[in-house]
C-alpha cells in the first residue's frame, strides 16, 4: 500500500470528535429519542429500546470520545514540530473525556479550531437553526395557551415536541454553519466549538436557546450576504 494510499485511508479524529458529540444530545433525550418518548407510539420493545439507549449509551459515547480526542491530540503532537504553539497532551484529554466528555470534547474542538479551524460544509444550516428557533417560539406560545386554556396535555405536547426538535437540531446546525461563516464570512469569525458548547448548556438552560440563535443568526446576516 502506497503512502497517498494510507493517506487517504487515515481516520479524521477531529470529525470523529465532532459526530461523537451530535450524538449527546439524543442520548440524553432530546431529539428523536425525545419525541418518540413524548409521543408513546405504543411500538413493542420501543421503551426498552430507550432505556437501553438512555443508560449505556453515554458511557459508549464517553469511551469512544476519550479514543477520539487521545489519538488526535496525538496525530497533532507528532505533526506539529518544535515550533507549534498548542502541543495536546493525549493522555490528559483522554482523561477529562472520562470525567466530563461533552466539556472536553468542547474544550478540546476549541483550542483545535484556534490552531487548525475548521472545515466548512453544506452553507444551508443557518436554516436548520432558524429552524430551531421557530419551534422553541411555537412552542413557547403554545404551551402558554394550553395554561391559559388549562390543557395539561396540550401543554406537555407543546413543550416535549418543540423542545426535542428545537434542542435536537441545534447544537449540530450552529456549530456546522459556524464553520462555514469563519471560513467564507466577512470579519466575523466565529468559534463553531464555542456555539456547540453553547448550545449544550442550553439543553439545560432553555431560555438561552433562542437567545443565543436570535444572536447567532443576527451576526450571520452582517457576515455573509447570502441569508
Amino acid at each position: 500500500m502506497g503512502r497517498n494510499e494510507t493517506h487517504h485511508l487515515a481516520v479524521d479524529w477531529a470529525r470523529m470528535t465532532e459526530r461523537l458529540l451530535y450524538l449527546f444530545p439524543p442520548v440524553i433525550g432530546v431529539g428523536l429519542i425525545g419525541i418518540l418518548r413524548e409521543a408513546d407510539p405504543g411500538v413493542p420493545g420501543l421503551e426498552r429500546g430507550l432505556l437501553l439507549v438512555g443508560s449505556f449509551g453515554y458511557t459508549i459515547l464517553t469511551l469512544g470520545l476519550a479514543v477520539a480526542l487521545f489519538l488526535d491530540a496525538r496525530r497533532v503532537r507528532s505533526q506539529g514540530g518544535a515550533s507549534s504553539h498548542w502541543k495536546p497532551n493525549p493522555w490528559l484529554n483522554a482523561v477529562f473525556a472520562l470525567i466530563w466528555a461533552p466539556a472536553a470534547g468542547v474544550y478540546y474542538l476549541f483550542r483545535r479550531h484556534k490552531r487548525f479551524g475548521t472545515k466548512p460544509g453544506w452553507s444551508g444550516w443557518w436554516f436548520v437553526v432558524a429552524v430551531s428557533l421557530t419551534a422553541t417560539l411555537f412552542g413557547a406560545i403554545t404551551a402558554g395557551i394550553a395554561v391559559i386554556l388549562v390543557l395539561p396535555g396540550l401543554f406537555l405536547t407543546a413543550v416535549g415536541l418543540a423542545g426535542a426538535i428545537a434542542f435536537g437540531t441545534f447544537p449540530i446546525a450552529i456549530h456546522q454553519d459556524a464553520a462555514y461563516v469563519c471560513t467564507y464570512g466577512d470579519g466575523w469569525r466565529p468559534n463553531p466549538a464555542f456555539y456547540l458548547g453553547v448550545a449544550f448548556v442550553s439543553l439545560f438552560v432553555p431560555p438561552l436557546q433562542p437567545i443565543v440563535a436570535g444572536y447567532y443568526l443576527t451576526r450571520r446576516r452582517q457576515a455573509v450576504q447570502t441569508v
